[in-house]
């Protein structure tokens, strides 16, 4: 069996019993930085052999892997921190696991971006994690042109080094949107800042971050409220809901949106 492992992205406590017993009891574990792992497995007595899977050598260890895993061999993945395959190593290997008929799993834990979106207090109801941003940014543009009127939330990852650059960049390509900088999630000097993109944010550049980027707000500017509101009716919500829809989007009172719905109800354009 292959197992897919989350590892926590800060505190160390933050481990399920199952990913322990996982890798303890797997004949390898791959790690993305066999050092770094150490430090985990060291803090619970785990002495299970580890071997190198990076983003490097990810294509040429995959064949070794596999054979061992055809063998009747269990191996458990593992990135430097939260759930492999996500900005991290691990989508080779599972490729070729399909392609053999080789079965994998995942043991369940941390994963940064989710963190991050709970943290920004911003819309959790839909999100797109995007990782982290091309280096170049012919490559940058090209990456986000596609995102920028999505509705959903969107959550990218950010270097240290390229943390205020990154923010430059969101500002220039979706404009002032509520944003969340999220640093040393779960570590002692856990901080969150909140604002929008284009002000001077207070950041301490030390750590990993987590930027959580507002979706495409609908623009309700050039509507009436009485267009407002059939654009819901006519989509099949009822007036009741529709109501407090739009008095939520335009940030008015409901008695007063309740008014043009009895005017609409009055006129017969409405049931």
């Amino acid at each position: 069996m292959l197992y897919i492992v989350a590892t926590p992205i800060g505190n160390l406590d933050e481990i399920s019993l199952r990913a322990l017993d996982v890798l303890k009891n797997a004949d390898m574990i791959a790690a993305e930085d066999t050092r770094h792992t150490a430090i985990l497995l060291k803090k619970y007595g785990i002495s299970t052999r580890t071997v190198a899977y990076h983003k490097f050598n990810e294509k040429s260890a995959v064949s070794g892997l596999i054979d061992m895993l055809k063998n009747g061999k269990s191996i458990a993945v593992v990135s430097d921190a939260g759930m492999p395959t996500v900005s991290d190593p691990g989508h080779v290997l599972i490729d070729a696991a399909i392609e053999n008929g080789i079965d994998y799993t995942v043991v369940s834990g941390a994963c940064a971006a989710v963190n991050a979106l709970v943290l920004s207090g911003l819309n959790t109801r839909a999100f797109t994690v995007l990782g982290f941003l091309p280096e170049k940014n012919i490559d940058r543009t090209r990456f986000v042109e596609p995102y920028k009127n999505v509705p959903c939330t969107l959550v990218f990852y950010s270097a240290v080094h390229d943390i205020k650059k990154d923010l430059a960049f969101l500002y220039e390509s979706f404009g002032a949107r509520k944003v969340a900088v999220c640093r040393e999630m779960t570590k002692m000097f856990e901080t969150v800042t909140r604002g929008t993109l284009g002000d001077e944010l207070d950041i301490t550049e030390k750590g990993e971050f987590a930027v959580v980027v507002e979706g495409k707000t609908a623009d309700f500017s050039e509507l009436t409220v009485e267009q407002h509101l059939l654009r819901y009716v006519d989509s099949g919500v009822d007036m009741r809901d529709a109501v407090k829809k739009v008095a939520f989007e335009r940030h008015e009172a409901k008695s007063e949106i309740y008014k043009v719905a009895e005017i609409l109800k009055a006129e017969g354009k409405v049931k």
